[in-house]
């Protein structure tokens, strides 16, 4: 089994090295060059030109089709597009598989039924819903399995494949060594790291900092930005409490990491989606209403803060370990 991942992601590339060390030859591949940890490929588009960029992406396809058995597409993107190449890639053979992540998909009429009041979707041409119901049927006319990683996502891709399959983020472990908030501190750290301010309700977030400074507590606060994702991690791992989102509804990888830290973390999960995570989520729950309530009872309490990252830890630890997870994502690729 040969495969491989395109075309950007920090996921896929722990993906990869996971299905490596069970014996999979797996490869991940960036098209450009990104402020991740560094991918086994990486084809750097920004240095090219437009044309080069072109006769490149051509190139490419032609050798992975030769290289690889199973091509695994990230975001809703593969090698050219216009997605030509997956009726190339399937007359050859090839099984091809998809993995939507987030906002490649979300469509705010579909969102806003989900009885959430807050949630927004990344805004752009590309973010138009009728962009985004062509690029599904486009993927589907050809693609037959799609993965999501949790039932936030489902609605917007399971009408459009034959078959959709849920499978959790990837955490390598041992990329996280938890480091649990000091029980006897009195002036915790939060950090807020928003890849996007307007998905993540940071606005909401710096409001509820100001109110609890004008209140006389004792903390620090970080808004992390621009950040290597290795220079992130040592940040978060100095952390007495993270701040994923307000709005979204679900959490994602900056939540999970934050728990592999052994950090309380604070997230809004809609009620309809904690029944679909496994039990006992230690996130905060917190919406932009409720926020500010949250935060100054974890800012008051360092014992509380310390036992919530003792049980955010097992919790990855039981439920997202990349070993783990790599051994249901070969299960996927055997019914492709």
């Amino acid at each position: 089994m040969r495969v491989l991942h395109l075309p950007v992601g920090r996921q896929m590339i722990e993906m990869c090295a996971a299905l490596r060390k069970a014996g999979v030859k797996a490869s991940s591949c960036h098209f450009r060059r990104r402020n991740v940890p560094i991918p086994d490929i990486c084809l750097h588009f920004q240095a090219l030109s437009h044309d080069e960029r072109e006769k490149q992406r051509r190139h490419f396809l032609s050798e992975a089709a030769h290289d690889y058995d199973i091509f695994h597409f990230h975001f809703g993107e593969t090698f050219l597009k216009d997605r030509s190449d997956l009726e190339y890639l399937k007359s050859m053979g090839k099984k091809l598989i998809v993995q939507h992540r987030g906002s490649d998909v979300r469509m705010l009429s579909t969102a806003q039924s989900f009885n959430n009041p807050y949630v927004r979707v990344k805004k752009g041409r590309r973010r138009e819903e009728e962009q985004i119901i062509r690029k599904l049927k486009q993927l589907s006319s050809y693609i037959d399995h799609a993965i999501v990683a949790d039932h936030e996502l489902l609605p917007y891709v399971k009408k459009h494949y034959k078959h959709t399959h849920l499978l959790r983020q990837f955490v390598t472990l041992n990329k996280f060594q938890p480091l649990y908030p000091s029980a006897s501190n009195k002036r915790p750290l939060i950090i807020h790291a928003p890849t996007n301010a307007y998905l993540k309700g940071t606005e909401y977030i710096l409001e509820g900092i100001q109110r609890l400074r004008k209140k006389g507590l004792e903390f620090d606060f970080k808004l992390i930005e621009n950040l290597s994702h290795e220079e992130a991690i040592k940040t978060y791992r100095a952390a007495d409490i993270i701040i994923d989102q307000l709005l979204q509804g679900s959490f994602g990888v900056l939540s999970l990491e934050g728990m592999a830290l052994g950090k309380p973390v604070i997230c809004y999960i809609r009620d309809e989606m904690i029944m679909h995570y496994p039990p006992e989520l230690p996130i905060v729950n917190a919406n932009k209403h409720t926020f500010y309530d949250e935060l100054k009872r974890l800012v008051r309490s360092a014992q509380e803060r310390r036992w919530i990252g003792v049980v955010s830890r097992q919790y990855v630890e039981q439920h997202y370990n990349s070993h783990v997870l790599s051994r249901q994502l070969m299960a996927i690729y055997d019914q492709l």
